[in-house]
């Protein structure tokens, strides 16, 4: 199967999900997850349709960025920062997906203001609970969400989640539903910033036709569009 078919078939699965759920598919954004991949992969990926790449690590981003890999396509960083990478992705990525403490929020802050701007991040939940990942528990969101609305230098559009690893997508379905509801509820208290906090960022290669059914606007697919995960090449 060509990158192309490969594309038009998750947007193809993307749509009948949104659809079945009684949604607008066009609500749905697919961010190709470019991990490991090369600045030829991702320039093919762009060339075919991708609109959104999210990529993990700051030193492949950096890679790709000289490589000019990204152009024709908004970049979001996905994986998990650390603060003394933060100078290298304010202002670089569109949207910050993995922030989860207040560390973290106040040094993309102040990195954000060195440079003029307003960064977009989304708050990462660990809705599972698993000690292994990154991300905040459900009143944890809701602390870090208020503080972040208060800074003058991020603009919080939502929140984002990575389940546990599951045998089946509908295993998932109960950590979706409660990532739904935690939207629901934490936009309700935004205030000013309720337009602007419109980001569910849940769903993968493996589940994201469940994410869709409960409400995801923003999936994360790599495996099902570039196929299985090549070994880290050299940048």
């Amino acid at each position: 199967m060509t990158m192309e078919e490969r594309i038009a078939q998750v947007r193809a699965r993307i749509d009948a999900a949104a659809r079945a759920a009684g949604r607008d598919p066009a609500e749905v954004i697919l961010c190709a997850a470019t991990k490991v991949q090369s600045s030829d992969t991702i320039r093919r990926a762009i060339a075919a349709g991708i609109t959104v790449c999210g990529e993990n690590r700051v030193q492949e981003m950096t890679a790709h960025l000289a490589d000019d890999a990204y152009r024709g396509a908004a970049l979001h960083f996905i994986g998990r920062l650390q603060t003394n990478k933060v100078r290298q992705v304010v202002g670089t990525a569109e949207l910050i997906h993995s922030v989860d403490s207040e560390h973290l929020l106040l040094a993309i802050d102040r990195q954000a203001e060195k440079l003029g701007l307003r960064q977009d991040i989304l708050i990462e939940v660990n809705i599972g609970g698993e000690q292994s990942k990154g991300g905040v528990d459900a009143r944890g969101a809701l602390a870090l969400a208020e503080q972040a609305a208060a800074l003058d230098h991020v603009r919080l559009r939502g929140l984002m989640a990575i389940p546990p690893p599951a045998a089946r997508p509908e295993e998932n379905r109960p950590f979706f539903v409660a990532m739904r509801q935690l939207f629901v509820d934490i936009r309700s208290k935004m205030d000013d910033n309720n337009a602007e906090f419109n980001c569910l960022s849940m769903g993968m290669s493996d589940d994201f036709e469940e994410a869709v059914a409960q409400g995801a606007t923003l999936v994360r697919v790599g495996t099902a569009l570039f196929g299985p995960r090549p070994a880290p090449a050299h940048l």
